[in-house]
Parts: C-alpha cells; structure tokens; sequence
C-alpha cells in the first residue's frame, strides 16, 4: 500500500525551473510493494513538463529499494532516498518502506493480472481457442478458475513444482531457460519473477479471499492538455470494495485509440504525435477499464474568431478553440447543393435543378432545399437501402417474396416518417405471418437468441456484445452474464406452420446458463440488474419497450450517432456501433444533446436531420486551411466522403443521361432503389456493397480499392455510357449550342456547379485542338470529369 506523505515538495531555488516528484515521498508499506515515479517540472517559457521518461533516478541505498522501468520497489524496511536528475537540475525525494510483509501471492489477484501484463493469455497466445502446444488459457483471464485449474493440476502436475519452484515448467518457459515459442515474456531480472516463485513455493493457492475485491479502476491524471511531441506518465489505482487504493500500472495493459495522434507503450507513458486533436489511451487490468485524454493543442498564435454558434455547433466550436484548429469558410452553394442532394436523397441535382437553386436570391434557399428533398421519395429509397444492409433483407435466406414484402416495409417506414423509437419496437416485437407482419422476416435472417440479442445490441443500441458470449468483453463492462439475460429475452420465439402459412410467436422465455456461471441467468437488460426471478410475458415485447423508452441510455444516442455519420463522414462514436467506455465519443455533450433533440421530437428522424444539414458543421467547406490539414475528427471541415456504391453508379447514370440496365428489374430502376443485395453487377461489387450477411457497419466497405479505381478507369461497362447514342454526351455533341454552353451543362450534369472561367476556356481550347471526331472528344470532357476527385467523393 502507498501512502503519500505530507512532506514538502523539493524545488530548487527562487528563479530557477521547478522540478518535482509526484509523490513528493514515497512510503511503501513493506517489501514487494512499488509506486511509479512522476517526475515534473516547468519549461523555460512557464508550460508543465513531464520529464519522467528522460529522468535519470538513483536509490542512495540499494539495499532498501531499487528502480525498475521508472517505478521503486521495495526490497527491505528501512529508509532511503531517490535523487532524481532531469532538465539539469537535481532534487531528492525521500523513501520509506515499512517492516508489514507482503500478502501471500494468490493467483486470482496476483498471478493472473500478470499472466495478462505479459500477453501469456492473449487471443494469439494461450489465450486462443486451442490453446498453445497443449496450454490453454481463457482469453483475457475471462475464466480465473479453469486457468488455475489448467497451471496446477494439468501436464501432471509439472507446471508448478511447489518443492522446487525454480524448476516449475512455467517459470523456466517464462523465464526463457527453456525452448518457449512466446520467448522470454519473464527474465528473472524481473519484480513479477520474484513474484511467480513465491507465489509456487508459498502453496500456489487460488485465492485469497481476506483481501478486497476490486471494484474499479482509475488513471491519474484522467485528462490533460499536453504539447505535441512530448510525453506523459500515467498511473493507474485499483479502487478497491472496501475504499482503499492500490496502484497496478505495472500490471495493466494499454492501448491508444489514435496512434496518429498518441502512442502508448506497455509501462504507461504515451508520446503524444505532432498533429492537433484529442487522443485517447486505454488502460486494462483484467476485466476492468479506464481511460486517459489528452488534448493536444496547435503549436502557435490562434484567433478563435467569433461566432454564433447554434447548439450543435457550440460543443465544436469550443473543442476547436481550446486546439486552436481553424475552422474552414462556409461551403459554396454549389457544394451544398450538390452535398445535400446525395447526403438526402442519394441523387445528383439535374442541371436544370442546379441552376434553379444557384439562381436563387433567397436568404433561406438552403433550409428550403433542406425541406424539399426531404419529401422527396428517393428521400425514403436511401434509408431503406441503408437499412436494409443493416437488417440484412436477404433474397438467398428469405426468399424473394419475403425479402421484397421486408424491404417494403422498411421503405414505407421512411417514407411515413415513422418514429425510429416506434420503427424499432414494431420490428424487434413483430409477431404473427409474414404476410401481414413482413418485419418477421428479422428471425428468420437471425434465429439463434443468442445472435438475435447481439443483432439488436450492435443495431440498435450500438453496443457489440458477441465477445461476452464466452468472455468478458475485453475492453468493455459486458460479462457474459450480461450476455446471457439480453438473449434470455428471446428464447421463446417459435415459428409454427398453420397450413402454408408460417406464424412467428412469442412462448415462455427460458433463463440463461453456461458452463463458467454455475446459477441461471435471468432475462435483465443491458446496465440494468438481473432480477430474482424470469419476467413473465413476451420476452420480445418487454425488451423493445425497454429499448425505446426515453430513459433508456442507449438507444437514442445510436440512433443519433448513425444519422450523424452519414452526414458529416464519421460517427460522433466510431464505428458508430461500436459505443463502449474505452471508445468515448470526441464530443460527448454534442451526442448527448442529439439525443435529447431526438427524444424532444419523438425520434422524428427528419427533424433531425434538417437541423444538421442546417449547422455550420455540415455547410463547412471541404477547403483545407494551414493548420487544419490533418483534422480528422474536430469537424474543423467537411469531410472528403467517399460515395456509396449504389449513390456513385446512380450519379453516374444521371449525368451521362444512360440509366443502368439491371436484370429482372423495370428500366429506369435505380441502383438505390434495388432490394435484392445479391442482384448481379460488378459496379456495384467493387464499390463495396456488402452481402448482408452481418449486421456490421463495417460490412460496407468505404474506402477506395485498386478494383474500383482501375474499373472507373476502363471500364468497359462505363465508357458505354459514355458513348451511347442517346445518352447526354451524345446529345451534346450534335446540339447546335455554342462550345461554353455545352461545356457549362457537363459541368453541371457531373459537379453540379458552372466551370470556372479558367476551365471553361481550357475545356473548349482541348475540344478544338484534338484531333478526334467531336464525339470522341466530348466523351474523352466527360470521362475526365467522371474520374476526378470532385465527381467520386462527396465534399
């Protein structure tokens, strides 16, 4: 245990830079005990400085304690001194270890936290599901008495020699004394070496009940505004059940979620990168976590500017200002226009609706184009194409009737504007025949409890559950006990034939069991406490009610995260249904507030989304400014998008004037408009349409592959577009408009705005200089503008 004395800090002299120990003394109860060493200071221009990774430390009495990897450990009572150098100047912090002895090691609260430090347990390790050369350990110390089991009682008994604890199997493998394909993870220079020894020669017990449980875990500091290019030592405490602390970093893992902007090594100190933005490190130690923030500034002078900044606005606008990252101009109306009408309705404007807007003198054109595509049916066609992949309507495992009657009521939900709280209830509650209930098709697609609840976890309330099935999520609260009453609520679905007509029903819900929890589970939701006894009533029916009530937690903040993340590139939570304590989102009041707004309008999806096209962070230019170049998550600018398959070959067939020939399907069918996933086109493959055969976001591919940008390049499928003879190229080149007029309407068709005078004139200088027929070289404008960054990302 370590206590931090009341003794003064120790400073150098009046005018010179400080420099400090945190904590000022140690007092180490004992031997076998340590405490990290911070060390700090101030620079010459007055900024705090962690020195704690350039810090040189001695002890004045090596017999008394000793460093290792930046921390003292306790080796004998007595008392000594740590003189600590860094930035030139020395101070000397006092050590005092006491005569209590160390607890007896015991494997769950000894043995086991270091078997995860070192990786032993890990997924690529002994941690994966076969093991390594026949020792298994649970992943992530999920399982604390089968690994126990497996050390002491398997390979007879040669694992641990209590007589000779040195020759222990696991200590000559860890040690590296013999043949180990993971190496030397432990040398016996190592503190947790000494450990592991005394652990074997003292018994080799599993646990020690006398000692508190722990309850969390917390890092010090929590947060901090840092320099790019420097360093900073983290801390992490056990809070334990009866209130004391213990610090564990020596025993935690981390990990930083933006390496770009931060890395972390494995003993706690984190380097922050040279890009502006908030990095976030996360710490483990076994099944708890705890996270560190940093907000690392832009180096210089910054002018935030003034602002009247809306509510969702506000939040960003205060986060850019304390980074000092400029934010970019307010986007031309041809950017937004363009923008709003693939964001909206996954369309591009005609030109005739381009110049219409443009023309336009009001002030409040951009609210009433808002207003006008979202009463547009294609409006309706996208959100049902959107979430059709996440409800996976699925020809091969529905069947075309069931799979089309699915998508439609998918697609009337959008177009009625149905409440996404309603929208969810109906769907996870649905019961009865397909004909009349076609959202049933749902437990058809998934029909497992189990994979239902994970399904309606990662949809709905963007939590991903699955790895709870057989472990405690790594990195998030969910245990598999928690696993276990979710899908108990979905255990009485059974689908029963009534002549040709199958019937979907709710029965009896059965409690939750597994081999690792020896009690039965209870259905309780996520976050909530598992009840004395099973709810009686339609499992389904008490689930979806809890999901969508307005207290509930999760649900709107999903909703709201996805909707933010088709429009502005990224959820305010990334991936968007991958929300847990160790990925907060970049602006935690901005989500709260979306979802209060959604609650406020009982979840009316349009209304939020005419209030976000509407903010300043969605009418930001794409334009990069000096110092805003490598933002990729402030919203300091709008995003380069990259266009969903379905929306880029749509686009592509309105501004060549060809539409796609899609089998089985009426022409002039849009690629948005196609139910089927499965509906054979290699556009659409390459591009990243998923298969629907997971509920993942991550399904989609986004980003550009060679496959797409070699088949825009040559394909042979596009150039026909290109070249036919009824298509826009076409037209223009027999049309006895002037060269400008025609290059203007390309311009138009493909980027949705007038050339600049500059292209314009280069544009009729090229068609009047090559040496092709005028339709060979208006299709050589067309293809030019097809391939450019401009027409194949949404910015």
């Amino acid at each position: 245990m370590l206590t931090i004395l009341t003794a003064s800090m120790m400073f150098l002299a009046d005018g010179q830079e400080s420099l400090r120990a945190v904590p000022p003394s140690f007092d180490l109860s004992g031997p076998g005990q340590y405490a990290t060493v911070r060390v700090e200071g101030l620079s010459a221009q007055g900024n705090p400085v962690d020195f704690s990774s350039e810090a040189a430390i001695e002890v004045e009495n090596p017999g008394i304690a000793m460093i290792f990897q930046g921390r003292v450990y306790s080796l004998a009572a007595g008392n000594t001194a740590l003189r600590i150098r860094a930035n030139n100047q020395e101070i000397k912090v006092p050590v005092r270890v006491g005569a209590v002895a160390p607890p007896v090691p015991a494997f769950e609260q000894d043995i086991l936290p270091l078997l995860s430090r070192h990786h032993c347990n890990s997924s690529g390790c002994h941690g994966k599901a076969e093991g390594q050369n026949g020792f298994k350990l649970s992943v992530f110390g999920s399982d604390p008495e089968a690994d126990y089991e497996s050390l002491a009682f398997e390979a007879r008994g040669r694992r641990i020699l209590q007589t000779g604890s040195g020759d222990s199997l696991m200590v000559k493998k860890m040690s590296g004394r013999m043949a180990h394909g993971g190496g030397s993870r432990i040398p016996s220079s190592h503190p947790d070496y000494q450990t592991v020894l005394r652990w074997i020669s003292s018994g080799a017990k599993q646990s020690d009940p006398s000692r508190p449980a722990v309850g969390s875990i917390r890092i010090d500091p929590p947060q901090a505004t840092v320099g790019s290019g420097t360093t900073r030592k983290l801390q992490v405490f056990a809070r334990n059940a009866n209130g004391t602390e213990k610090e564990i970093t020596a025993h935690c893992r981390f990990y930083s979620n933006q390496e770009s902007l931060a890395l972390v090594d494995q003993h706690g100190t984190v380097t922050m990168g040279n890009l502006p933005g908030e990095a976030v490190v996360v710490a483990t130690y076994i099944d708890k976590t705890a996270v560190f923030r940093a907000e690392i500034p832009r180096q210089g002078s910054f002018q935030p500017g003034t602002a009247n900044a809306g509510w969702i606005d506000l939040p960003i606008y205060q986060k850019l200002a304390r980074l000092k990252i400029p934010k970019s101009p307010r986007c031309s109306d041809e950017d937004f226009l363009r923008r709003a009408y693939l964001d909206l309705i996954g369309q591009l404007p005609t030109p005739e609706e381009a110049r219409r807007f443009i023309n336009n003198k009001s002030a409040n054109k951009r609210a009433q184009l808002a207003d006008e595509l979202l009463e547009r049916p294609e409006y309706a066609d996208l959100w049902a194409l959107i979430w059709s992949d996440l409800l996976r309507v699925d020809r091969q495992a529905l069947g075309m009737k069931n799979a089309y009657a699915y998508y439609r009521w998918i697609q009337r939900a959008f177009a009625s504007n149905k409440p996404l709280d309603e929208f969810a209830r109906e769907l996870i509650s649905a019961q009865g025949s397909l004909a009349n209930n076609p959202q049933a098709a749902l437990f058809k697609v998934v029909s497992k409890p189990g994979e239902i609840s994970s399904t309606a976890s990662q949809v709905f309330l963007g939590r991903r559950i699955t790895c709870a099935e057989c472990h405690h999520h790594p990195f998030d609260r969910w245990s598999q006990s928690d696993y276990l009453g979710m899908q108990s609520f979905f255990t009485g679905l059974q689908w029963k034939s009534q002549g040709k007509v199958e019937m979907l029903s709710s029965g009896a819900t059965t409690p939750g069991s597994s081999a690792r929890i020896k009690r039965q589970v209870f259905a309780y939701a996520l976050g909530e406490a598992m009840p004395d006894k099973q709810p009686q009533g339609d499992g389904r029916a008490l689930v979806a009610q809890w999901m969508t009530k307005p207290t509930n937690p999760f649900f709107a903040q999903a909703m709201a995260n996805r909707i933010w993340a088709h429009f502005l590139g990224r959820g305010l939570v990334d991936p968007v249904d991958d929300m847990r304590d160790t990925n907060p989102p970049t602006h935690g009041t901005l989500l709260d507030d979306l979802a209060k707004y959604l609650i406020t309008n009982r979840f009316d999806q349009k209304a939020l989304i005419r209030a976000l096209v509407l903010s300043d962070a969605y009418q930001r230019s794409s334009a990069v400014l000096p110092g805003n170049e490598g933002d990729e998550w402030n919203y300091s600018r709008y995003p380069l998008k990259p266009i969903m398959a379905e929306v880029l070959l749509d686009a592509i067939s309105s501004a060549t004037e060809v539409p796609e020939i899609f089998p089985g399907m009426p022409y002039g069918t849009r690629a948005t408009q196609l139910w089927d996933s499965r509906q054979g086109n290699y556009f659409l493959k390459v591009h990243g349409r998923p298969a629907r055969v997971s509920s993942c976001s991550c399904e989609r591919l986004k980003e550009g592959n060679i496959a797409s940008v070699l088949h825009e390049l040559n394909s042979p499928g596009l150039q026909r577009k290109l070249s036919h003879a009824n298509g826009r190229v076409a037209r223009l080149a027999q049309s006895p408009a002037t060269a400008p007029e025609k290059v203007d309407e390309l311009y138009l068709a493909f980027l949705s705005r007038i050339p600049s005078p500059e292209e314009r004139e280069t544009a009729v200088k090229s068609l009047d200089n090559s040496k092709g027929s005028a339709k060979e070289n208006w299709e050589d404008l067309a293809w030019s503008l097809m391939n450019s960054v401009e027409f194949l990302f949404n910015h």
